[in-house]
């Protein structure tokens, strides 16, 4: 049997030693689990062709195996992705602090210039919609960036996916103080097992 192996994406300006990534890596390891956390190119100023290319640069040959998670833009990368499958499948997604139309409290219009392109370039659901019937989304209730209600229902209404709406965690990031995401951990835990 092949090994199952876990691929997270990173959002704006992160990395793979940022946030809960070493963490999630490491749990997942000690179940020998194969954990790939690239680092982005040019995180400062994410933009959606260049991280949609290194995100089949790092998945390369994508199975009902292979298990995407993406935190912040990184959902956004990695629904992206999904987009150019072409009838591949994986075997799940999940999707950390995912935004679709809109960011709150972006700090300046460089920012906003930024973050542009991926608010309104469309996503084609349809298309990623076939590429797994494993799709989750953890929330948290108190996110400065993402509007729980019109993200959870976009979600929910373009995916029909599980969603998992977390107390105070707020942007899943280093600026909320958040290393370990144990219900993540347990999620990607359940979808491996099957």
């Amino acid at each position: 049997m092949k090994n199952k192996r876990v691929i997270i994406i990173h959002g704006w300006d992160g990395s793979s030693k940022s946030e809960w990534f070493p963490w999630i890596k490491k749990e997942l390891e000690s179940k020998n689990i194969e954990v790939i956390i690239p680092d982005m190119p040019n995180t400062e100023k994410p933009e959606i062709k260049e991280w949609v290319s290194y995100v089949a640069k790092t998945v390369q040959e994508p199975d009902e195996n292979t298990f995407l998670i993406g935190h912040s833009i990184g959902c956004q990368a990695v629904l992206r992705y999904l987009e150019t499958l072409n009838n591949k499948k994986v075997g799940g997604i999940v999707l950390v602090a995912p935004f679709f139309k809109t960011l709150t409290n972006l700090e300046s219009e460089e920012e906003e210039k930024i973050a542009k392109p991926w608010l309104e370039t469309p996503i084609d659901f349809e298309k990623i919609k076939k590429t797994t019937d494993k799709f989750t989304a953890i929330f948290s209730d108190n996110d400065q960036f993402v509007v729980l209600e019109e993200n959870k229902k976009i979600f929910e209404e373009e995916l029909g996916g599980k969603v998992i709406i977390e107390h105070n965690k707020g942007h899943f990031d280093e600026g909320s103080n958040i290393f370990e995401i144990p219900v993540l951990l347990n999620l990607l835990l359940d979808y491996l097992e099957k």
